[in-house]
């Protein structure tokens, strides 16, 4: 039995924790609202996020993150991408010993285009930290929380750490694949939101299944594109975090980033679509980081140019479509597998 913090009690951490006391560990989760918090303890559940996902009694839930940093050996953090650098300055003002930390977050950093184990790597300093993995892949936490078969991927340079992780959260419901290249999957899980938001677009446009199809096939490649370009190992996309999470984001709508292009693509503004939203949307941020990401390596991305266009620049969607359909012919191989032009 592991000793196990989860930092963030949303639908994701909650969903994590279930998993952990599932298998038998100590598991304390970390929240900021009280009424959440003393939900979980008293009624074993957490509506506001998972409704009708009865929790295990042995979860408990405090909103004192050094309570919930005592004593444990590993660190899941699940918070927005946007919470990423302000909690782990957080994290190394109260660790007293290192420990493995874990990341279950999707996205980059707007304003500087870092890599989210790279701002923790940045904010909390080596001797508090043991090693940083990332679990990622084709994962709604509505489904984990009622024990629908799942696989992930855990990503870390530490093979012997992501093997720990792997026998933590394993069981017969949730299956977790190692992979080291942790570059493919922090980009793999943080542009995939950005086809996934123009999936739900093309849906809310009433373009069909044909439309979503080609979106989907040629948004991996460019995701390939610049991931490669960025470090990445190009056999990353082709797994769980790169195909997997894409088709599970872009196609089901449990996904945010697919009810949020849906509602723009029927006409709604971005800010009250996320006003509306009441949860993050990461596609938005992502989509906005990849622009810049894209111009400085020199790379073609043009279905994120195109929602760029859409999201920040007030150009009609019907238009972008257009331009993409006419872009000059290309050779569909040359374009998977070179990842070039």
């Amino acid at each position: 039995m592991a000793n196990v913090a989860v930092i963030g009690a949303g639908s994701w951490g909650t969903a994590i924790s279930l998993v952990l006391a599932d298998n038998g560990h100590d598991v304390l989760l970390y929240g900021r609202e009280q009424e959440h918090v003393d939900e979980i303890n008293s009624s074993h559940t957490n509506s506001f996020y998972l409704k009708d996902a009865p929790l295990p009694e042995s979860i408990r839930a405090t909103t004192d993150m050094k309570e919930a940093l005592d004593g444990r050996s590993i660190v899941f953090l699940v918070v927005p991408s946007s919470a990423i650098r302000p909690v782990s300055k957080e994290l190394n003002s109260l660790l007293t010993k290192p420990v493995t930390i874990v990341h279950a977050a999707k996205g980059i950093e707007p304003k500087t285009h870092k890599r989210l184990s790279e701002i923790i790597a940045e904010e909390i300093e080596p001797s508090k930290r043991r090693a940083i993995g990332v679990l990622t892949g084709p994962t709604h936490a509505e489904e984990v929380a009622v024990r629908k078969p799942t696989t992930i991927t855990i990503a870390c340079e530490d093979l012997d750490v992501a093997d720990e992780v792997q026998e933590l959260l394993t069981n017969d419901q949730f299956r977790v694949y190692l992979n080291s290249d942790v570059v493919g999957a922090e980009y793999g899980g943080a542009l995939k939101n950005i086809i996934a938001l123009a999936a739900g677009m093309t849906d809310g446009l009433g373009y069909g299944d044909n439309a979503k199809a080609a979106l989907m096939t040629r948004g991996i490649v460019e995701i390939a594109r610049l991931g490669v370009k960025l470090g990445a190992n190009p056999a990353s996309f082709s797994g769980l975090t790169g195909i997997g999470d894409l088709i599970v984001t872009a196609t089901s709508q449990h996904s945010r980033n697919w009810r949020a292009g849906n509602a723009i693509g029927r006409g709604e503004k971005l800010e009250d679509v996320l006003g509306n939203m009441g949860m993050v949307v990461e596609g938005v941020r992502a989509c906005e980081a990849a622009h810049f990401l894209a111009k400085d390596a020199g790379v073609e991305m043009p279905i994120t140019e195109a929602l760029y266009n859409v999201l920040f620049e007030g150009k009609s969607p019907h238009d972008e479509v257009k331009k993409l359909m006419r872009r000059p012919q290309k050779h569909e191989m040359e374009q998977v597998f070179h990842f070039e032009e």
